[in-house]
């Protein structure tokens, strides 16, 4: 098992109480995160910018 840092933009969706998952379902495709975070949003194009810890 390794330790990867990853950084990946995700369309912000309608509704913001799915943003949480839709961001763990994008990082699980990468490997099993153990520790992400939102570091930017960019309205005008509607997406956010995650960096996390993940794990292969």
């Amino acid at each position: 098992m390794t330790t990867h840092f990853i950084s990946t933009e995700i369309a912000l969706p309608a509704n913001p109480l799915i943003l949480k998952q839709e961001i763990e379902q994008t990082l699980n495709q990468q490997g099993k995160p153990l520790r992400w975070a939102i570091t930017s949003v960019n309205e005008i194009e509607k997406k956010v910018k995650v960096e996390a810890i993940i794990t292969r």
